[in-house]
């Protein structure tokens, strides 16, 4: 989900709904990228959307949140109440939700749908258990995992933001454990690219979406 894992933690289920749907065509498939905060996914990013303009596009949250300084509905998030995200994840709306910190946050179908007829690849940005549920659903996506050279400078890395408690930063790296455990099991991503060079890994990203899509 965009802009929702930052340096929170939660807890997330899923409404994977199946749908009768012509969406996604082969040529349009969602590309999940996942990897831990300090993975430099995140720069990837905007290396890809920088090189190949409108090609790609974020599916819009549902957010429970208050709305921050310079943030608009229906661009930024949906805002809606807490009554009516309950509402949405009771319609099975969502293909994941998660709640951070007080808030609840969800990846809506219709909202990666809207990505894909508006003529983009939609690029979701998720955690492992965002992974799972999205395994779930008929959307069959694209999964990109970016793997940190080591758990040792992805430390450093995360220790070099100093945004983070002792505390809190044991627990994203014991997390972290698991989601690298999970990420490399057999079949669970298309791909996974060691971003031990910045370069070097757009590369390797580049190279494999020009194998799955027209870019």
């Amino acid at each position: 989900m965009k802009n929702t894992k930052a340096q929170e933690s939660g807890t997330r289920s899923n409404n994977a709904n199946s749908s009768n749907t012509e969406y996604p065509t082969e040529s349009n498939r969602p590309l999940v990228i996942s990897g831990p905060s300090g993975s430099g996914k995140s720069t990837l990013f905007m290396k890809l959307y920088e090189k190949y303009p409108g090609k790609f596009g974020f599916s819009i949250s549902h957010t429970t949140r208050k709305p921050r300084e310079g943030e608009k509905d229906g661009v930024s998030y949906f805002f809606v109440s807490r009554e009516e995200f309950l509402k949405l994840v009771e319609q099975s709306a969502f293909i994941e939700h998660a709640e951070f910190s007080g808030n609840m946050y969800g990846t809506s179908l219709q909202a990666v749908r809207s990505v894909g007829e508006s003529g983009k690849i939609c690029v979701l940005d998720i955690d492992q258990q965002g992974v799972r549920s999205i395994k779930k659903t008929d959307l069959n996506p694209i999964f990109v995992f970016i793997k940190p050279p080591s758990m040792e400078i992805l430390e450093q890395r995360l220790r070099d933001r100093n945004t983070e408690t002792e505390e809190s930063l044991q627990k994203r790296l014991s997390a972290v454990k698991a989601e690298l455990e999970y990420a490399e099991q057999p079949g669970v991503h298309d791909i996974i690219i060691v971003n031990d060079d910045l370069e070097v890994a757009f590369n390797k990203l580049e190279t494999f979406l020009k194998s799955k899509y027209d870019l």
